[in-house]
């Protein structure tokens, strides 16, 4: 049955339970009127859109620069002034994941426990200092030691507000919402070359420092600044009357983004279970595995994000300055492209294929980088890989969410764990490039190109199973009058 038939069949089947009255589960506070009800609704998402969007954003931004900058510091005096041979600093890349996989998992079993609007901004302003701590590493032992503690401190914040996203956005939200987080990561990237041509051509030796450890400093300090705001902007969950959703919403408002995120589920709530009960039922589930199969292949395409800077002055286009800057025009449309992709996605429900393609002009441009000398020709293809890479790469935590979400400590095990286990491909790839291979990164290009394959078949593989999925969910309501809640596919 292909996507098309599978609509147009779930369409007629249920089009009678569209006009249907509100469940009488449905809390007594909350509009009881269909006008009023989406009329509350729709001001509770644009609540959310003014005030919890726009400061995950911005945190995610600084959260890439603080992680990123280390790429831009290749290019100053930075593997000089630190003694770093060989693959050291490739290590230095690779060594921040492994703190960030230690804290992961605990960070989130621990979140669904505790007050985001309090626990994320506290991890925020570690994080920052860390960071800023790297300004005064003497050598590799200290940068190593940095950068492991740097991983342990990141470690809460994306899956912590991926999970809190998942809380307030329904999966039909949740995508493009997703896609606009990550643009911070691919705006972060872009900019973190602009800002870095500006300090290293304008602060080298200032009080006798190198500019790397300025561009540490400065970035850190606003982070943690950033941090201090977000304990008042973040809210808690929809349950709770903490967190900015005191002052923002209103009572009915509330019961409303308790009754939306009710009726989004796929599988009814099992009620209040345990942490380790939920971590056994995300265990058992097959699906979860494909997710993490799929974004270990999309984090490890994407390696080339730490040696960009590095790719770029292999071009030789110019000095360090123009190598900086022009790292920046890739990420620029990838996030266009990612936003487009994220908006195309929702619009027609559908995941599966809105993954394979950018992931299949990703791996073209892997092929087309390593087959050519042509430094104009390389510099195209990385529009391709940077653009395909990061459309894809946002879409794959909206629909592990939407499919895995049988309790609430399901969903933030469950995604968790995948975002955790995709941080093997963040500790691998670093050792793709290798010195010798400088400045083409031959090797590199090709173990990206098949990993990005290895995403496009995942995809594939779990849009099947889903279909098959939505089809017995059908079968089961076959003739009811409850209208049931479908997979995306």
């Amino acid at each position: 049955m292909t996507d098309k038939e599978m609509t147009d069949l779930q369409m007629n089947e249920f089009a009678d339970a569209k006009s249907t009255s509100r469940p009488s589960s449905i809390h007594d506070d909350a509009p009881t009127d269909d006008e009023v009800y989406r009329r509350a609704e729709k001001g509770l998402v644009r609540k959310l859109d003014l005030t919890l969007m726009p400061m995950v954003w911005v945190l995610y931004v600084f959260n890439y620069l603080d992680r990123n900058n280390i790429a831009s510091a290749k290019l100053n005096s930075f593997e000089k002034d630190l003694g770093l041979k060989g693959s050291q600093f490739n290590t230095a890349v690779s060594i921040l994941n492994v703190g960030y996989m230690l804290m992961q998992l605990p960070s989130n079993m621990i979140l669904t426990r505790v007050r985001p609007s309090l626990y994320l901004p506290f991890w925020v302003c570690i994080w920052s200092c860390v960071s800023a701590a790297t300004a005064a590493a003497r050598n590799y032992s200290d940068l190593i030691i940095i950068r492991f503690f740097l991983g342990i401190a990141e470690a809460p914040f994306f899956p912590g507000v991926f999970y809190l996203l998942s809380c307030w956005y329904t999966k039909k939200e949740l995508a493009f919402r997703t896609a606009v987080l990550y643009t911070g990561l691919v705006l972060a990237t872009a900019f973190s070359g602009l800002i870095a041509a500006g300090i290293f051509a304008g602060m080298d030796g200032v009080r006798g420092h190198a500019a790397w450890r300025w561009l540490f400093i400065i970035e850190g300090v606003a982070s943690f600044g950033l941090g201090i705001a977000a304990a008042f902007i973040l809210p808690d969950f929809p349950e709770t009357n903490t967190g900015s959703s005191k002052w923002l919403l209103r009572d009915d408002e509330r019961q409303v983004a308790i009754e939306r995120m009710r009726r989004d589920r796929v599988a009814p709530t099992e009620g209040d279970h345990s942490v380790w009960y939920s971590l056994k039922l995300a265990a058992a589930d097959y699906r979860m595995w494909i997710f993490v199969v799929m974004l270990i292949a999309n984090h490890t395409a994407y390696g080339f994000n730490y040696f960009y800077p590095s790719i770029v002055k292999g071009f030789h286009l110019g000095s360090t300055t123009i190598t900086l800057v022009l790292t920046a025009p890739p990420y620029l449309i990838a996030s266009v492209s990612a936003m487009i992709f994220a908006w195309s996605s929702d619009k027609m429900g559908e995941r599966g294929y809105h993954i394979c393609i950018p992931m299949s002009v990703a791996a073209v441009g892997f092929i087309i980088s390593a087959a050519t000398l042509n430094n104009a020709v390389r510099y195209f293809a990385s529009f391709l890989f940077i653009g395909g890479c990061f459309s894809a790469n946002a879409m794959v935590f909206s629909w592990a969410a939407s499919t895995l979400s049988q309790t609430p400590e399901k969903r933030a095990i469950s995604t968790s764990i995948i975002n955790l286990l995709s941080q093997l491909g963040n500790i691998w790839s670093p050792y793709f490039f290798r010195p010798e291979d400088a400045p083409r990164y031959v090797l590199a290009m090709i173990l990206m190109m098949a990993f990005a394959l290895l995403s496009v078949a995942t995809c594939l593989a779990m849009k099947t199973s889903l279909k098959r999925a939505n089809k017995k969910i059908l079968d089961e309501y076959q003739g009811g009058e409850d209208r049931p809640t479908f997979f995306p596919l």
